[in-house]
Order: C-alpha cells, then structure tokens, then sequence
C-alpha cells in the first residue's frame, strides 16, 4: 500500500500523515512565505476517518493569521 506522506489541503495549508502503532496522525502546517525553508506546524490530530474535517483547516488557517499578524 502506498501512502502520501504530505497532501496539499488548500493553497497554504498542508497535512502530514504518518501511522503509529496503528493509529493514523495528522499534523497541519503551512510554509512561511518569508522564509521559504520553514514550515510552522499548526496542530495535530488522531484521524479517524479518510475526510479531513473542515473545521480543523479553518482552524490551521486562522493560526497561520495568527502567526503572520504577531510577525508583523
């Protein structure tokens, strides 16, 4: 079975898959757009289903506001 590690969510935010002991995880993040070898991880998540959740993109979406405001 091949697995995507990182899937493209919308156009800034990023989820990292990965399995441990059997459980699947998601971690959210998106590239900072100044430093371009940096990636700021958002949250996390035990996932339990193939759909990721809207809310938790809306929530990865508002950190990142988040971060960019507080670098301001």
């Amino acid at each position: 079975m091949r697995t995507t590690l990182f899937k493209k969510l919308n156009e800034s935010i990023w989820e990292f898959r990965t399995r441990f002991n059997g459980m699947a995880y998601r971690l959210f993040a998106f590239w900072d757009k100044d430093i371009r070898a940096m990636v700021v991880a958002t949250h996390g998540l035990v996932k339990k289903t193939q759909k990721t959740p809207p809310g938790e993109i809306r929530k990865a979406e508002a950190i990142m506001k988040a971060y960019y405001e507080l670098r301001k």
